[in-house]
């Protein structure tokens, strides 16, 4: 911006063929410095601009005032000193009929010039996003905005308001809300060198200090995380450590990396939005927001899911009006959304239902399908609401 400003300046002193300037006062050269400039007095400048040309009219002559005006009026017992005036920045043009005029704005083609100039030199190379690592078959669905240090230092200080205790152990990574409420029951939580024994007490990660059977819980929350999960055949929707074929032990790979990558930060405790059946695949959201969870799986979202449904046999018309009629499932009549047959495909023996339900009741899709006697080969799930499962993701 500052060779675009030059250039512009140099054109336009470039159309006089002589410019005297004549001052009152001697100003000293050394004391101007870049963007700042420090006086005592008040100097006033008398501008002549003339043209080479022999048509132009005489020389134009300008008087200013150059001057800051100071926070308070100088005193009047000095009745000699010089009054103070606002910053004038003068600007010497050509107008339209080409004669010489003051102004306090710079001309438009300087400020366009600037302006253009301001933005070529502002464009960076933006870095290409990438995706999130995580566990193989599983993609990173959001992250949260990232704020600066003193930001959420500020914020976590002024603003915060107390939690529930069971809340905040969830959040640390401790264990469920459940299974943290058992531990303040049993009386293996300390707050401030004291036993509690209310889930419900209030209490600030950031300035009380929590301990769970004898080590204190980090200041520093695990940042959210949210994931979508093709689930395999096989596998079970289980948070527990010991189950082997649990959705869990997909994230070990993942796992390995998280200190390399999120140095001084706990681990996230991880679980599943809502399950699927071990003989369902597809999309499972996985996730350590328990807010969000419990608003993604709660019945007043209404949120609907897309299934899959490859079935042994054939289908015909009456089987999609018995299974749009619904089925009595744990006493309460559920009906699917919709049912469609899906256009046969060269590669797919088995014919195919799509079938969308919003009530997600346990093995819903299955009982449906059973109720009109017909079986399933094989069920997978392909969409949550809004989000479908990536058709790239193994």
């Amino acid at each position: 911006m500052a060779g675009a400003a030059a250039a512009a300046a140099t054109a336009a002193l470039g159309s006089f063929s002589s410019f005297h300037i004549s001052t009152s006062i001697f100003v000293n050269p050394s004391s101007f410095s870049c963007c700042r400039i420090l006086r005592t007095k008040i100097p006033r400048f008398v501008i002549r601009a003339s043209s080479s040309s022999s048509s132009t009219p005489p020389p134009t002559e300008f008087n200013i005032t150059f001057g800051v005006a100071p926070k308070s009026d100088p005193p009047k017992s000095n009745p000699h000193e010089s009054p103070s005036v606002p910053l004038f920045i003068p600007w010497i043009v050509r107008d339209e009929d080409g004669n010489l005029k003051l102004q306090s704005t710079p001309p438009d083609y300087l400020i366009q010039a600037m302006a253009h100039a301001k933005t070529t030199s502002g464009k960076k190379k933006k870095k290409m996003d990438t995706p999130k690592v995580g566990p193989a078959g599983a993609a990173s669905i959001s992250s949260e905005p990232k704020h600066s240090k003193a930001a959420r230092r500020f914020y976590n200080q002024n603003f915060r308001e107390p939690q529930r205790l069971s809340k905040v152990l969830a959040a640390a990574g401790v264990a469920s809300r459940r299974s943290s409420e058992e531990l303040i029951f049993e009386g293996r939580v300390t707050v401030n060198g004291s036993v509690c024994n209310s889930p419900q007490t209030r209490v600030d990660i950031f300035k009380d200090a929590i301990y769970v059977n004898g080590n204190r819980i980090s200041k520093k929350l695990p940042p959210k995380l949210y994931f979508a999960l093709n689930k395999p055949k096989g596998y079970i929707c289980s948070s527990g450590e010991k189950e082997s074929k649990s959705v869990m032990s997909l994230f070990e790979e993942y796992w390995k990396s998280w200190d390399k990558r999120n140095p001084g930060l706990p681990k996230p405790r991880l679980f599943t939005v809502g399950r699927l059946d071990v003989a369902t695949t597809g999309l499972i959201i996985v996730t350590n927001d328990g807010d969000f969870a419990q608003k993604l799986a709660h019945p007043s979202s209404n949120l609907s899911k897309e299934y899959i449904a490859a079935i042994d046999g054939s289908v015909n018309r009456r089987h999609l009006v018995a299974i749009s009629e619904g089925t009595i499932i744990e006493g309460i009549h559920c009906v699917p959304d919709s049912v469609e047959l899906l256009p046969a495909q060269p590669d797919m023996s088995r014919p195919r239902l799509r079938i969308v339900v919003h009530e997600g009741r346990n093995h819903e899709v299955r009982e449906l399908v059973k109720n009109v006697g017909l079986q399933i080969h094989s069920l997978k799930r392909v969409r949550i609401g809004g989000f479908r499962l990536p058709s790239d993701l193994g």
